[in-house]
């Protein structure tokens, strides 16, 4: 199974959050994301684990 690798707009749009509240969240440390290259990078399968364990409240 190939991992889905999201741009840091597409989390945003996925949470329903502007593109600034998810780099405040990322700035803060409270949503999964890596910095490749200086760009943040997401796995979609992290983020709704993350949404499911109740950590994006």
């Amino acid at each position: 199974m190939e991992r889905e690798i999201l741009t840091v707009e597409q989390p945003a749009e996925f949470l329903q959050l502007s593109k600034r509240s998810a780099y405040k969240l990322l700035r803060e440390g409270k949503i999964p994301g890596r910095k490749i290259l200086n760009k943040w990078r997401f796995e979609r399968e992290s983020l709704k684990r993350w949404l499911i364990k109740g950590e994006g409240k």
